[in-house]
């Protein structure tokens, strides 16, 4: 199990995408990779996942586990939790701030993924969202190798989340 900490530089729309290195499909998504949603992660095809932040922009405290196993969710520590299936078809992921313009510099590599290419789970941890804040340890992704299962809200505390669950009308 890795445990690494960062700073994620995000310029605008509060969010902050995990991208397999060597490909992720948002456009013609194959039929059996579908966009899926779980509130504070869409996964958008192959590769791809955007998580949704506190705040607006700025730099964004983030803690990423890559794991053989699930590490279990920290269910004391955060107001907000959920899960959803990842595929990476090359096993190399890293996560990167929205940007104006790419800069590989701000990407964090967080490979490679401890079982290569294939199905892994994504749980997502977040507390501060109806503070719109970003501190340390506000932002926690546990990754970990995992057949394709449905989505999952574990913990729903914070009125943001509840409001990106509401279908829109």
């Amino acid at each position: 199990m890795r445990t690494k900490r960062m700073d994620v530089e995000v310029e605008d729309c509060g969010q902050v995408y995990l991208l397999d290195q060597g490909n992720h499909e948002a456009a013609g998504r194959p039929e059996d990779s579908p966009a899926q949603s779980i509130g504070l992660i869409n996964v958008e095809g192959r590769g791809i996942a955007s998580l949704n932040i506190a705040t607006q922009w700025g730099t964004i405290p983030f803690t990423v586990t890559v794991a053989d196993r699930d590490p279990g969710a920290d269910f004391d520590g955060y107001e907000d939790i959920v899960e959803i299936s990842f595929e990476s078809p090359s096993g190399e992921v890293f996560l990167v701030g929205w940007l104006m313009d790419w800069n590989d510099e701000m990407a964090h590599n967080l490979s490679p993924l401890l079982s290569g290419p294939g199905a892994y789970r994504l749980r997502y941890h977040v507390r501060g969202m109806d503070e719109e804040r970003c501190s340390v340890d506000d932002h926690y992704l546990q990754i970990w190798p995992a057949p394709q299962h449905d989505s999952a809200v574990l913990k729903i505390t914070s009125e943001t989340f509840q409001c990106y669950l509401k279908p829109r009308a």
